[in-house]
This record gives structure tokens, sequence and C-alpha cells, in this order.
């Protein structure tokens, strides 16, 4: 067998130089006024060996609250117990305006990192994230308010989420600082970053990898056409070899290939959060990997 190199539990995030648990939870359906509901999610992640937890505060609105309601929420449940705080890596991304839609100037970065360290009832965040890029904004204005926030201490890392190849090593052009993360969409189901250089472009330049929607937006788990269908299937006989769920499956799928992605779960249920720390027991070989990229693509690799 031409096995891949076993999954690790935990890596580098980026030039960072923190480490960071091979999964996030993701708190994009973080909603509702249970804080005691979510210490116990927090401590869930724990136990299942996740320490990153991705946020943002544009989270609210899709579920029907105000803006910033998920990084409150967060913080209110963090509060409860003050050693609770320091046991997390804490992400969060900032750069979308209600009915703007995008704003990357200096002024507006800057309060928006403000807000969030005051919603979330911290000091600081180890990672902070341009949600969504502002093509109106020159790069050195985003250099000014990351550089700034950074020397402040509010900041420890800066990352990117959404943003093409072409827009990173722009952005990196202006930046004395490195960026350490980049989110983009990728499971079976959206392989861009595959074939667009976005993973290359990790690689050479140590950025680490945080996929979101690692599931497909729900179409892995509940596939209703040909190609999930295929992929769906495909993840079934890993999964069955190694004993976890398909769910598990497809986020080891994505964290073999050597950019080292991190899935973000967005389950808000402590028993899939827990579950998802299943994708460590899987071990992939190429021909296994490839046929479910092959799956996914319906059709054969040239």
């Amino acid at each position: 067998m031409n096995l891949l190199p076993p999954l690790e539990s935990r890596r580098p995030l980026g030039k960072s130089g923190l480490a960071v648990s091979a999964l996030a939870w993701g708190n994009w359906r973080l909603c509702g006024d249970d804080v005691n509901a979510v210490v116990k999610l927090l401590h869930a992640a724990l136990e299942a060996g996740i320490d990153l937890i991705d946020t943002a505060d544009i989270y609210g609105p899709d579920n029907d609250e105000p803006f910033g309601a998920a990084e409150s929420l967060l913080g209110r449940a963090l509060a409860t117990d003050p050693a609770l705080r320091d046991k997390f890596t804490i992400a969060t991304k900032g750069g979308i305006s209600m009915g703007v839609p995008y704003d990357s100037s200096a002024a507006y970065l800057t309060s928006a990192i403000e807000a969030s360290l005051q919603r979330l009832g911290t000091d600081r965040v180890e990672l902070w994230q341009i949600h969504r890029p502002d093509i109106l904004t020159h790069p050195s204005e985003i250099t000014r308010a990351v550089t700034q926030a950074h020397k402040a201490g509010k900041i420890r890392s800066f990352g990117v989420s959404n943003f093409t190849v072409s827009q990173i090593a722009t952005l990196q052009q202006f930046l004395d600082l490195p960026i350490v993360s980049t989110q983009p969409e990728f499971s079976p189901l959206k392989l861009a970053p595959l074939e667009n250089g976005e993973l290359d472009q990790a690689i050479a330049m140590d950025i680490a990898v945080m996929a979101w929607s690692p599931l497909g937006g729900g179409r892995l788990a509940n596939p209703a056409d040909e190609r999930a269908t295929a992929a769906a299937a495909a993840l079934d006989e890993v999964a069955e070899e190694f004993g976890v769920s398909r769910t598990a499956a497809a986020y080891s799928w994505i964290m073999a290939h050597p950019a080292r992605p991190i899935p973000i779960v967005g389950s808000q249920k402590a028993d899939r959060i827990a579950e998802a720390a299943d994708a460590l027991k899987v071990r992939w070989d190429r021909a296994r990997w490839y046929g479910v990229l092959v799956a996914a693509k319906g059709e054969p690799l040239p």
C-alpha cells in the first residue's frame, strides 16, 4: 500500500509561532442565549482535542440575530470561567459592513478589531482575519491598521479569508507581518483550491489553510445529485474500514493534503464535535484519496 503520512493532531498556524489543533470549531451557527450550553460545547471541543475557534463579527444576521451576536455569546461563555479563555486559540474575522458590503479601510478595520475584542471580552485574539477582500482598498491601508493592532498587542497574528492567490501575494508585498492563514471553501465537492493554486501558494508561503464548509454545505451528509452521491460512496468505503463516520472521513480527506488544511467543524452539537476528531483515525493511501477525487470530479484524471 502506498500510504500517505499519518494525520497529526496538531499543526503550526503558519508563521505565527502558534500550534493549533488539526480541526477548528466554527461559530457561524452559534446563536441563542443559552450560555451554559455554549460552555458545554467549549468543553466538548477541548475533550475532542480541538482548541482553535473560528468566529466572525458578521456571524449573527444569518441566524436572524444582530451583527456580532456570535462573538458576544462566545465572550459570555468564556467569561464564566477565567481559565477557559487561555485554553483556546481564538480566530475572528472582520471587514464586512452591513449594506456596504466590504470595507477594508484602515479606519473601519481598526474599529472592527476593537469591537470584536469588546464582544469577545478579551484584550487580544490570536488570529484576526479579513473576511472577504475589499477591492476598493489599497493594501497599504490594510497594512496600517493591522500593523498598529499587532504592535498594540490586540492581535497576535493576521490572516485572510476568501482571498485569491494574487490578492494574497499582493497584500503580502505591503506587509512586514506574515499572512499566517487563509480560509477558502474546500471540500470533496468544492475542489477549486486544488486547481487554482491556493493550496500550492499556502505550501510555498507557509500559510495555514482553514477550510470552511468542509462537508459541502451538508451535501455530503445528504447527497442529492450524482456527483455528491459518488463522492459519498467513495468516502464510505474508507469510513467503513476505519470505523468512522462519512463526516470524519471527509474531514480526513481534506487534512491529508500536504498543505495540511484545517477543516472548520460547523456543528453546534457536542456529539458531532466529538465525532469530528475521529478523522485522525483514518490513514489514506494514494489510490483511495485519488478515488474520492475522481468520484467528486465525475471524470477520470488526465
